[in-house]
């Protein structure tokens, strides 16, 4: 792997700088530690935004390989997002799940804000699926039940996720999933009636502008199940007034290929629910036969990858 340094032209790094820590070290020097971009060697690219770009790094002293997130102030600014990323952050920050991407700690100058994430080598799921258009049982199981735990994890600590999507899920190099992005996420015991997300992945609820909780979360994970299995979002359509009157219809349509057992549709039914109450609970999830069946308990799926 390439690597230039990090005084590149166009970083230019100021002395104000946010504390945050990396993966390893005490408490108090976690606390104490304040980045600057001069602490890091720069390398290839690994993706592009609306609101800027994500570069591989590594860490000089201790040579620990991060993804770092470089996100224009400029941008924030037009797009009135202060609130949104500050939440972003402090949600980010805190959570530890083996699913849940870290976020190490961030800093800024005068143009950029610069956050610290956990380096996930295989990259976008959406990318994977993409490329195999869907995915077997066995692997599709176990990306669900990830997910699943991760988002149990959340829900314990408040935080409603309210966009996952394929484009939001990296894997490790094991093929470990990861939640990556938490820009939709708020972190409250309370309803919630702001319309936020992706089209194809809007629980009922949202689409209706009816007041919104943990239980969307639920009804994604019913998509994904879907997507994984057969390519493509269960509420698809040539329009997005369509997919609104699909969604809240839920007009569920099973093709004839390919071949899904009849559990795994069991699971889908049980999720994409109308009455969020009556979604079935994270729990009955990781209790649901397809899932002991199929999902690998390690969490790991490289050996299923083509």
């Amino acid at each position: 792997m390439a690597f230039t340094h990090s005084s590149q032209p166009g970083f230019a790094v100021s002395n104000e700088k946010r504390n945050g820590g990396l993966g390893s070290g005490s408490r108090s020097e976690k606390a104490q530690k304040q980045w600057s971009l001069q602490d890091f060697e720069i390398g290839k690219p690994l993706g592009k935004g609306k609101f800027g770009r994500v570069y591989l790094a590594r860490e000089l002293k201790s040579k620990f390989i991060v993804a770092l997130k470089v996100i224009f102030k400029e941008q924030i600014e037009k797009y009135k997002l202060h609130h949104q990323l500050k939440r972003e952050m402090e949600i980010q920050t805190n959570l530890r799940h083996p699913n849940v991407l870290r976020l190490y700690g961030w800093f800024h100058d005068d143009d950029r804000i610069y956050l610290i994430l956990e380096y996930a080598h295989g990259g976008e799921l959406y990318r994977q699926l993409r490329k195999t258009g869907h995915l077997g049982e066995r692997q599709a199981a176990t990306y669900i039940a990830s997910l699943t735990q991760a988002l149990a994890y959340c829900h314990e600590k408040d935080v409603i996720h309210r966009d996952i999507k394929p484009e939001n899920l990296l894997l490790d190099h094991e093929g470990r999933l990861k939640i990556a992005d938490f820009g939709w996420s708020v972190q409250s015991r309370s309803k919630r009636h702001t319309m936020c997300g992706t089209l194809d992945y809007l629980a009922p609820e949202m689409v209706e502008n009816k007041a919104h909780d943990y239980a969307v979360d639920n009804w994604t994970l019913g998509i994904l199940c879907y997507e994984f299995l057969f390519g493509v979002p269960p509420f698809e359509a040539e329009s997005q007034t369509d997919t609104f009157r699909r969604i809240m219809k839920v007009d569920l349509r099973f093709p004839s290929t390919p071949h899904v057992s009849s559990e795994a549709k069991n699971l889908i039914i049980r999720l994409l629910v109308k009455d969020s109450s009556k979604r079935l609970s994270l729990q009955k999830i990781m209790e649901h036969p397809w899932i002991i069946k199929n999902a690998d308990p390690s969490g790991t799926c490289s050996k299923f990858n083509p």
